[in-house]
């Protein structure tokens, strides 16, 4: 039997008051990705064939430049979120699951620093 109150049992071992904010985030950033994706996909079937010439003008088109790096950077910020919730779910070893999230998000943000160099090189004619 332990003389200690529910509430002092309870302290420290509830919300961090993150969790909320990082839902809403995931939520968020799914949400700008579905017309992201649907814009980005209406774009390869109509350049589908085409020669390079036609997709680096394409992708040189500032609008087209933007909505890429918009995708590119949201995808993967989308991406390192779902995957930091399933580390903190089903990872227990707490070195394991800071390591995992910590390697996942520097991962992410070299993928789209790649991606968003790669866009902005073709759409600057470098």
């Amino acid at each position: 039997m332990s003389l200690r109150t529910p509430l002092s049992r309870a302290k420290g071992l509830g919300s961090a008051k993150d969790g909320v904010h990082h839902w809403w985030i995931e939520r968020l950033t799914a949400v700008a990705l579905v017309p992201l994706y649907i814009w980005f996909v209406w774009g390869l079937i109509s350049h589908a064939g085409a020669d390079y010439e036609t997709v680096a003008a394409w992708i040189g088109s500032p609008v087209t430049a933007v909505l890429l790096v918009l995708l590119l950077a949201v995808t993967f910020h989308h991406a390192q979120l779902g995957m930091q919730v399933v580390y903190e779910d089903y990872i227990h070893t707490e070195w394991l699951k800071l390591t995992s999230i910590v390697l996942t998000k520097f991962i992410a943000y070299v993928l789209a620093a790649a991606g968003i160099f790669a866009v902005l090189r073709v759409a600057f004619g470098g």
